[in-house]
Formats: C-alpha cells, sequence, structure tokens
C-alpha cells in the first residue's frame, strides 16, 4: 500500500501581480559569453554544477532542426544553503539541483537567462523557508556578475495553476528494511523511466554531500527529461528550460517509517511559464501521466 499526496497551493493577488522567473537579458551578437561563463559564475558563488547539457545536437538528431543557435540545460545546488534547507524541509529536494534555462534564439543578438524566483519555490514546495530568498540572492548575485552587461527583469505573471505544484508519493519502510527498499524503489523508478520516453541527465547522491550528521538514511536525486517535451514548450516559451531536467526527489529520514518520492508537476510550467499551446500542452500532460506510473509502480 502506498500513499500519494498531491499538493496545489492556491494562488494569492500578490502571486498573481508578479512572474515566476528571473529572466536574463544580455547582448551576444558575436556570441561571445557561452553556459561555460554562466557555469563559472555560479561555481565561483557556492553552487555545484550538476549537469550543463547542450540540448541543440539532440534537438537537430530527433527532430532534424532547432529554433535556438543556444539552448543549454544547467543544474546546480547551493552548497551551504541547500543542506541547510533540505535538512529542515526535505522536500526542498526538488530544487537539489534547481534549474537555470539558457537560450539564444536563431537571429536573436541576445542571450538569455531563466531562473525561478524565491516566491515561486515557495510556491511549488508548498512552504516558506529563509533560504529560499538566500539561494535566490546568491543565484542573482552570481549571475549578475558574470552577465554584467544584462539587463534583468520579471517573467509574465503567472496563469492560475491547473492541477498539483507537487507530486508526493510515500512508501512504507523501516529501520530494518530500508537498504532493500531503498534498492528495489530505484530500480523500478529507473526500469520505468527508459520505456516511458524518459532520459536521467544526472543523478545526485546528496546523502553523501550532506555527511555523517545527515538525518537521513539516504537522499537522491535523479534530474529526467524528456526531449520532446523541451523542444516542444521551447517553441513558444523557451524560459520554461529553468524547469528542465525536473528534479525527482527520493529519501528516507532516519526516524521516520516512509520513503518519500516526488516531484514538481508540469502544471508548473503552464502556469509559470505560460504555456497555452496545444501541442506542448499535450506533451507535458503525457509526461504528468507516465511520470506519476512510474511512482505509482515504484510505490506500490
Amino acid at each position: 500500500m502506498f500513499k500519494k499526496y498531491l499538493f496545489t497551493l492556491a494562488l494569492s493577488a500578490a502571486t498573481l501581480l508578479g512572474g515566476d522567473f528571473h529572466l536574463f537579458d544580455v547582448p551576444n551578437a558575436e556570441g561571445k559569453i557561452t553556459p561555460a561563463v554562466i557555469e563559472k559564475g555560479l561555481e565561483n558563488a557556492g553552487f555545484v554544477i550538476s549537469a550543463n547539457t547542450e540540448m541543440n545536437g539532440p534537438f537537430k538528431i530527433q527532430f532534424q532542426q532547432s529554433d535556438f543557435t543556444v539552448f543549454n540545460l544547467l543544474t546546480a545546488y547551493h552548497k551551504n544553503h541547500a543542506a541547510t534547507l533540505v535538512k529542515s524541509h526535505p522536500d526542498a529536494g526538488i530544487f537539489v539541483p534547481m534549474g537555470f534555462g539558457i537560450y539564444q534564439r536563431n537571429g536573436d543578438k541576445n542571450l538569455h537567462v531563466s531562473v525561478l524566483t524565491a516566491a515561486a519555490m515557495k510556491k511549488i514546495a508548498g512552504f516558506d523557508a529563509p533560504e529560499f530568498a538566500l539561494i535566490e540572492k546568491e543565484v542573482l548575485a552570481a549571475l549578475k556578475k558574470a552577465l554584467p552587461d544584462a539587463k534583468v527583469r520579471a517573467s509574465d505573471s503567472s496563469l492560475p495553476a491547473s492541477g498539483p505544484l507537487l507530486s508526493r508519493y510515500v512508501k512504507a519502510s523501516s529501520a530494518e528494511s530500508w537498504a532493500s527498499d531503498k534498492e528495489a524503489t530505484e530500480m523500478m523508478i529507473e526500469d520505468g523511466l527508459k520505456p516511458a520516453g524518459f532520459v536521467m541527465s544526472n543523478f545526485t547522491d546528496y546523502n553523501f554531500a550532506l555527511g555523517e550528521e545527515s538525518p537521513f538514511n539516504f537522499y537522491d536525486t535523479y534530474s529526467i527529461c524528456k526531449l520532446k517535451v523541451i523542444y516542444t514548450a521551447a517553441k513558444t516559451r523557451p524560459e520554461a528550460a529553468a524547469f528542465a531536467p525536473c528534479t525527482l526527489m527520493v529519501y528516507k529520514k532516519k526516524d521516520a517509517d516512509e520513503i518519500v518520492m516526488g516531484f514538481p508537476g508540469v502544471y508548473n510550467w503552464m502556469s509559470s511559464a505560460r504555456i497555452e499551446d496545444a501541442e506542448a500542452k499535450a506533451a507535458l500532460m503525457q509526461a504528468q501521466k507516465d511520470f506519476e506510473a512510474v511512482l505509482e509502480s515504484a510505490a506500490e
């Protein structure tokens, strides 16, 4: 038996007044500013880079074209603030790592970077914590230093969410069985991803990073993406790249009798990035359905 929790945080009037992304626009007609510049800036600010994945190659292989000269998915987490946050609020692991969309459309003279605001992270996670603002402060400072000529703006106001922002599954476990339960659960997840068309771009043993004082038996995060979803969404809303790849958390606290699995749902894409294109919405909803099926099977 397993329990499934779906959290939808009602959007307040204050939320509706502001967008969920910080957007950086920097002149780059000559292509001198690369994703590596942004990666280095984040590293210098105390972030651990999980992956910096170039997507144009995969786009051209699978879809025979790309609308972009640059399209990278960078994922990272702050070494200190993320640890404090996850220890006090375990479900914050959906942002370990967090995403940065880096893109420049064909013919565009500007490079763009998108990243979630602290308010958006609170909304998705379903709780408040001071570390969200601290991480946001470090992100903005790092990007402004790496991209000194960039203009920074807020994205358009989000749309009302049409579904759960966080999908969360719980499976019974115990102090005696957690190791074998972990192995079985994660094997079911990994075996289910590929047939459903998902690709795992990165795996993080976050418990190793937390060290001996970790309150968890284990804490793993998977960076999961579906190429068709990213490609289709980017046609109209490339800033949604900040949600890709999706971070799936799988953990067990030492004082709990359950394994928790969770991921930010595709309803975030449609709400925060204002995705209304029918083809993109269909691809997102299929990904949500497929991802839920994998976790439901693993939680049985």
